[in-house]
């Protein structure tokens, strides 16, 4: 007799309707006020999409108003400056997103009327749109019956199934469970349960809806170790006077964050015994401690004194924008 936590219970037709049933009701009472879910425009829901892409919800929210205030149609973001628009993004980190939608919007604008595609099939034909984010768009904006996979689906539908699926399993696995005639709420919804409360350490299990049809009720077992958390301290300079600051340009070939601009970096704190501050900053395995120091860039440093009210129009980098901050010239 089939338990009812089984994968072959799990994947029947009466399961999957259970599945659907309590997932929807739990969704249309839980889920979360977020600006984005407040309209069916594709352009927002596109830009969200692309916004929360490897970044919390939390540090999105803030960068989604001001990009929207700043380009509020595809018709002013793809008529702006690269410069402007890696403004607007600096912050959010990955600025090769930014650089994608930039160059997707001019695709839009000029070359589709500044017509949106409907189906995911026309969204992945565009720059920096893969099979996630392409779904994720045609069914919440359009009710294209598309399932989606990301980070949070992928953990809901392993944990349910108690198997480690991977690539086109997980997608099939989407697809038996997905629930055509809603196509954007099951799918926001599936995202939402694995962001809440299936989420990677501790799931909160007793709140779950679908706790009955799930196998693994919990973690799966891990099967691989995490890379170990690396350590390094790197030195900066903050250089202000008359209003301005001295920062540097990233070169425009460079692979990461090509042509933004930062503070001079000190291979040498030059006998000074004190920093003005010290900041912790992050980036995927390596956890940076910084300091900032107030001695002068190196005299071979090329840069350029940018106006202190200037420097919110500026394509800073997240570390430069933190230090800024800190110091509260931003």
């Amino acid at each position: 007799m089939k338990t009812p936590g089984s994968i072959q219970s799990f994947l029947s037709i009466p399961g999957q309707r259970r599945f659907r049933k309590k997932l929807l009701a739990w969704y249309d009472h839980h889920r979360r006020d977020l600006p984005w879910r407040a309209s069916r425009d594709p352009y927002r829901i596109w830009l969200s999409e692309i916004m929360l892409q490897q970044t919390r919800v939390a540090a999105v929210i803030e960068h989604y108003h001001e990009f929207l205030h700043r380009f509020p149609t595809v018709q002013k973001l793809a008529a702006a400056r690269e410069a402007s628009v890696l403004a607007a993004w600096s912050g959010l980190g990955y600025y090769r997103r930014a650089r994608m939608l930039h160059a997707a919007a001019k695709i839009i604008a000029r070359e589709h009327g500044g017509r949106f595609p409907t189906k995911a099939e026309g969204w992945l034909a565009l720059p920096g749109i893969g099979r996630y984010t392409s779904a994720a768009i045609a069914s919440i904006a359009f009710d294209q019956p598309v399932a989606v996979v990301d980070g949070n689906v992928e953990r809901v539908l392993q944990r349910v199934s108690g198997k480690r699926l991977a690539g086109e399993e997980l997608w099939e696995a989407a697809n038996h469970l997905f629930d055509a005639r809603h196509p954007g709420d099951f799918n926001q919804a599936m995202m939402e349960l694995g962001a809440t409360v299936c989420t990677p350490r501790a799931p909160a299990c007793l709140t779950c809806p679908v706790v009955e049809l799930c196998t693994t009720r919990g973690e799966l077992e891990a099967t691989i170790k995490l890379a170990p958390q690396k350590k390094r301290e790197i030195h900066y300079t903050l250089q202000c006077r008359n209003g301005k600051v001295f920062l540097v340009q990233r070169a425009r070939d460079a692979s990461l964050m090509a042509g933004m601009w930062e503070l001079p970096e000190l291979l040498s704190t030059n006998g000074a015994s004190q920093p003005m501050f010290s900041l912790r900053h992050s980036i995927t395995i390596t956890d940076y401690t910084v300091r900032v120091w107030p001695n002068g860039p190196p005299e071979s440093i090329r840069g350029k004194w940018i106006p202190a009210g200037r420097l919110g129009k500026v394509a800073l980098t997240g570390l430069a924008r933190k230090i800024l901050r800190k110091a509260e010239i931003l």
